[in-house]
């Protein structure tokens, strides 16, 4: 069992199927492991991908720093309800940001933050680096760092890494483990690059696991081999 993890949530997993939005009992299903799991003693804080309401990279004819900031603003409106549906469960929660959104949530910083996750409550890191061409990736391993977590997990669609895109190859092989070195050597883009290169210059693991998989936070929170583990 860790004493402090990141957890990042792919935001189009929390669409519960639907590419778009956000689905409550997708939503309210993590919620309860992610209370089970601070109940064991482990603090938690959270990154929330802003994929499914806007893809920046994607956005033709918008200009890409315009485009970023849009999608950070959709972080924020992800943590701010995912926060309130776990404030309904009975956890205690806070919302920080890299800049100033009047009274909805707080400037990030470490200090408030770490004393934040001692006291038990779960932690929001919201409107990505702050800055553009900046992933969600990133500012999960910027986050992670800083408050001195000892794993990122990361919660997506998939189930792991695989040496190609098992959607168009059937028999794409699935990688246990895998270092961030062959990662980035192999051009493997199940994280952001820069992110990864990140997490392997300051030593932080993650482990990449399907949200949709039962039990699956709680399982990764406990340290058992699921998905993938990046070191």
């Amino acid at each position: 069992m860790y004493k402090r993890i990141l957890l990042k949530l792919s935001g189009e997993a929390l669409s519960g199927g639907k590419g778009f939005g956000l689905d409550a009992e997708t939503t309210k299903a993590v919620a309860k492991q992610v209370k089970e799991a601070a109940e064991t003693g482990t603090q938690i804080a959270i990154v929330i991908g802003g994929g499914n309401f806007w893809r920046g990279r994607s956005s033709e004819g918008i200009d890409r720093v315009k485009a970023d900031q849009i999608g950070m603003l959709g972080t924020v409106m992800n943590c701010l309800y995912v926060s309130e549906i776990f404030r309904t469960e009975g956890m205690q929660t806070a919302v920080y940001t890299p800049y100033a959104i009047g009274l909805y949530t707080e400037i990030f910083n470490k200090d408030k933050a770490v004393r934040d996750l001692e006291e038990g409550k779960i932690v929001f890191f919201a409107g990505g680096t702050g800055h553009p061409f900046f992933s969600t990736d990133m500012g999960t391993a910027l986050y992670a760092v800083q408050t001195e977590c000892e794993m990122i997990l990361m919660a997506k669609s998939v189930d792991g890494v695989y040496d190609s895109d098992p959607a168009l190859n059937a028999n794409a092989k699935k990688y246990d483990r895998l270092s961030y070195q062959e990662l980035l050597s192999q051009n493997l883009k199940v994280i952001d690059l820069p992110a990864a290169a990140f997490c392997m210059e300051n030593q932080m693991p993650a482990q990449l696991f399907a949200l949709q998989a039962e039990q699956s936070i709680l399982k990764a929170v406990k340290g058992e081999a699921i998905g993938t583990i990046l070191y």
